[in-house]
């Protein structure tokens, strides 16, 4: 679709830049108190001092709340809701307009007033439910809130209410028409926005060969909307009210354009200001603009986790450990690779850089890492650009 949504979406990179910083710069303060931010040594002046700033992972996150329940201190204004996500993290809501900024993907899925959306997302503790019917709302569309489960009632469902487009999980719409199918019920749906798993094209084309058009995002619990497709395979339009960053894994250090890393996220949501949230995920920046003539920046998609804690020889090396390595070796970047000799792991430190000194390298390493391996300098640019930090090798078939 390619009528706006609001002028956001089209602005020229200066100017989205300039406004964002404004924002960021009032997300800063307003959390600028509480513990991990407090430690900035000074404010946001420009937009490069944003990596300066520290990540707050899942498991800071956890433990803050743990320890001042349920928003770990994070000064939170204007919810309506408090859910809770496994962990447990607990997650504020509002009731506001587009709080969660889902109207904006759903809006490029043609979704709008007329349209009858069948809900299919859980509704119970965790938000995904109230997030896809707060911006159904934002957008004009009535909602049928159905949840998961008992097909045969949500084929009904649907039928006597005139559903005309889908939310859910990728694979769950799937079921809902091959249960109509059986039951001999002609539904009306032409549009589907997903979310929470993997859309493989060969589903997608199940979908189009039906007359669905089927579109993804990408999102969390805790952040909201982050990003949205507004054709197949044209890559994700990152939202309007998020920074993105992509960094190495283990760090707050961006990668260059167009390599894979984590990524992590600034919400512009005063109510919620969750400021550097690490997702977990890794992605990369696609180059030049989307088709559809939004102006952000486009990602890729999901392609894996960042967190990749390998169990070596009994003892675990996580991503943090290896951003440690590289900045007390000096090293450009490592890469850990975990291999079988026999029945034994063995370990190999890979490393580009200059001027290196391979038994530092080994002292640092067994320090670190409370591990001993083999080190191995390899030529800049060796080393493959796809958010690996930790490569682990080992097969287990007998």
């Amino acid at each position: 679709m390619t009528t706006r949504y609001d002028d956001l979406e089209r602005r020229a990179a200066a100017t989205r830049v300039a406004a964002q910083l404004a924002a960021l710069q009032s997300q800063v303060a307003q959390v600028g108190g509480s513990d991990g931010v407090s430690t900035v040594g000074g404010p946001i002046a420009r937009w490069s001092d944003l990596s300066r700033l520290p990540v707050l992972r899942k498991a800071d996150l956890a433990a803050r709340q743990k320890a001042d329940p349920p928003f770990g201190g994070i000064p939170v204004a204007n919810i309506s809701h408090i859910f809770q996500s496994p962990g447990p993290i607990y997650e504020p809501g509002g009731s506001g307009h587009d709080w969660w900024r889902f109207g904006r993907f759903l809006h490029a899925c043609g979704i709008g007033a007329g349209d009858v959306v069948q809900n299919c997302f859980g509704y119970h503790l965790t938000p995904a439910g109230t997030m896809f019917e707060n911006g159904a709302r934002a957008v004009g569309a009535v909602v049928l809130p159905a949840g998961t489960g008992q097909t045969e009632l949500q084929v009904q469902a649907a039928a006597a209410a005139g559903v005309t487009a889908y939310a859910g999980t990728p694979d769950y719409l799937k079921v809902i028409l091959q249960k109509a199918d059986e039951m001999g019920v002609a539904l009306k749906i032409t549009k589907a926005a997903v979310s929470g798993g993997a859309l493989f094209p060969q589903l997608r084309q199940y979908y189009a060969d039906r007359g669905i058009a089927c579109l993804q995002c990408y999102a969390t619990a805790d952040l909201g909307l982050i990003a949205y497709e507004s054709a197949p395979d044209s890559g994700l339009i990152v939202d309007e009210g998020v920074i993105v960053e992509i960094c190495t894994p283990g760090t707050g250090d961006p990668v260059a354009e167009g390599e894979v890393g984590e990524i992590v996220v600034t919400t512009l949501n005063p109510d919620y200001p969750l400021v550097r949230f690490a997702t977990g995920d890794l992605s990369a920046v696609l180059p030049g603009q989307s088709p559809c003539g939004r102006t952000n920046m486009r990602i890729k998609g999901w392609m894996g986790r960042a967190d990749q804690t390998t169990k070596i020889k009994g003892m675990f090396v996580r991503p943090e450990q290896v951003a440690a390595l590289v900045a007390r070796t000096g090293a450009d970047r490592i890469r850990i690779v975990a291999d079988r000799a026999g029945d034994a792991d063995v370990m190999t430190v890979m490393c580009e850089g200059t001027a290196l000194d391979q038994e530092a390298v080994m002292t640092a390493a067994s320090e670190i890492l409370k591990l001993r391996g083999a080190v191995m300098f390899v030529a800049p640019g060796t080393l493959p650009r796809d958010g690996l930090v930790i490569e682990d090798r080992r097969t287990y078939a007998t």
